[in-house]
This record gives C-alpha cells, structure tokens and sequence, in this order.
C-alpha cells in the first residue's frame, strides 16, 4: 500500500489518521508508563489501554471538518 496522501481517497486518509493517532496514543501510554516504573509487560498494557481510550468519533469528526 501507497501512503502518498496524493493518492488516498477519504476512507483511505480517515484510516491513516486513525492509524496514526493509535501510533501516536500507543508511544504516549508506553512512555508515560515506562517513566512511571512499570515493567515492559505494565508499559504494553498501557500502551493497549491508551488506544482503546481514543475517542474515535472526536478522530471523524476532526476529519470530516477539514
């Protein structure tokens, strides 16, 4: 997959932006985690927390405004 954003229609550039918030979620949860102490496993699952607690319609919103 081509992630030139030349080339993506909207439901690809949702998804992209989607994606990279859960990234962007991910490393914030983990890092926090990791400077607060908490194990490799702890870290993950705050990582794993961190991007379940996304507001996903706050990301379509977002999107669908620009």
């Amino acid at each position: 997959m081509n992630d030139s954003l030349d080339e993506l229609d909207a439901e690809q550039l949702l998804a992209v932006e989607v994606r990279n918030a859960c990234i962007e979620a991910a490393r914030e949860g983990f890092m926090d985690a990791s400077m607060s102490g908490l194990c490799t496993e702890g870290a993950m699952e705050a990582a794993t927390s961190a991007i379940q607690k996304l507001d996903i319609e706050k990301l379509v919103e977002q999107h669908y405004r620009k």
